[in-house]
Parts: structure tokens; C-alpha cells; sequence
């Protein structure tokens, strides 16, 4: 039976607290509090539609404001994305979606190639979603992307509700990295790339 990619990091510094666990071979498992009620509820729905068992708490300095906490759960689950991959060997590499939340459509690409890029085109009609700084949501994918080494494009194609537009971004996010993360059974154990490894 196939081991379980699973990684735990905890990051701390003057303006948060963060531990996470995943489980990229999981069955969608969530159990999140960051003390930010709708990036759990983006966060649990990137756990369920990824298929990756998320455990995440967060402890920030919410009487400042959500941009730390929001960007450094970005950092920790990109960065456990990344340890849970290994040396990349036996993965599709490459996902993609797109997702429908109502009038909401968004389209999500990935390539797991270990070179941080984030090509973001999506504009929100409203400043809040909630308590919750819509500019935020750039913040948090260009942290995972980041720490991820991850190459990834978000776009929205249609959407007047920030809500819906959000949970599409995440949910895209979501079913596009189930793809790549997806082990590939014509590409047992080697690395997808011609130049043999998926370092950066």
C-alpha cells in the first residue's frame, strides 16, 4: 500500500502562531481556526474539494488587522504542500479548473514546478467579504504560491458577488491542485520534467 504524503509545520513569529498538518492522500478531513471566520470557511472548502486532510490553528494579532494571520496560513500550508511533495517524483504535475459558485466562474491553473509564480485577475465589487478584507485573498495565494513553488494562474470570468467569487477562487484552487498533487501511474516514480528534477 502507497505511504501517505503528509507534512507538519509550525511557523512562529512576533505577529502570529501557526501549526498545520496535511494529509495530500486524505479524503478532504478539515479542522481549521485561525480566528477568521470566513478564511476557515475557504480554508475548510479547499480541504474537502482538494481531497487533503487539513489541520490548522492559528493564533495572529487580530486586533491589528487579518492581513498576518491571513498571509501566514498562506506560507504554512504552501510550505507543507511542498514537504508533503518531496522531490515531486510520480505526480501529474499540472491541474486545472473551473468552478461555478452561482453567477460566479473562476478558472484556476497550477503547475507544481517549483518556481513561484502568481498571475491573479480577479477583481472583487465590494472592499469585505464579512470582516474580511477582500484585498486579502491576493495576499493569502501569492503566499501559498510562494511557499508552495508553485506556478499558479487565478482568474475570475464572471461574478458580482464577493462571497461567490472567493469560494470559487478557492474551490478552482482546490480541484486543480487535487489534479497535479495526483500520482500518475504511466509516471511511477520519476519526475515529471526533462530536466529531472522540480527543484526550481
Amino acid at each position: 500500500m502507497t505511504e501517505h504524503r503528509k507534512a507538519s509545520i509550525r511557523r512562529e513569529t512576533g505577529e502570529t502562531r501557526i501549526e498545520a498538518t496535511i494529509d495530500l492522500d486524505g479524503t478532504g478531513e478539515a479542522r481549521i481556526a485561525t480566528g477568521i471566520g470566513f478564511l476557515d470557511h475557504m480554508l475548510t472548502a479547499l480541504a474537502r474539494h482538494g481531497a487533503i486532510d487539513i489541520a490548522l490553528t492559528a493564533a495572529g494579532d487580530l486586533h491589528v488587522d487579518f492581513h498576518h494571520t491571513t498571509e501566514d496560513t498562506g506560507i504554512v500550508l504552501g510550505r507543507a504542500v511542498a514537504e508533503a511533495l518531496g522531490e515531486r517524483r510520480g505526480i501529474r504535475r499540472y491541474g486545472a479548473a473551473v468552478i461555478p459558485m452561482d453567477e460566479a466562474l473562476v478558472e484556476a491553473a497550477i503547475d507544481l514546478s517549483g518556481r513561484p509564480f502568481l498571475a491573479w485577475e480577479v477583481a472583487f465589487p465590494t472592499q469585505k467579504v464579512g470582516e474580511m478584507d477582500t484585498e486579502l485573498f491576493l495576499e493569502w495565494f501569492r503566499a501559498f504560491a510562494t511557499n508552495a513553488g508553485a506556478t499558479l494562474h487565478v482568474r475570475r470570468k464572471a461574478g458580482v458577488n464577493s462571497h461567490h467569487i472567493a469560494e470559487a477562487c478557492f474551490k478552482a484552487l482546490a480541484r486543480a491542485l487535487r489534479e497535479a498533487v495526483e500520482r500518475d501511474p504511466r509516471a511511477a516514480g520519476t519526475v515529471p520534467s526533462t530536466k529531472g528534477s522540480l527543484a526550481g
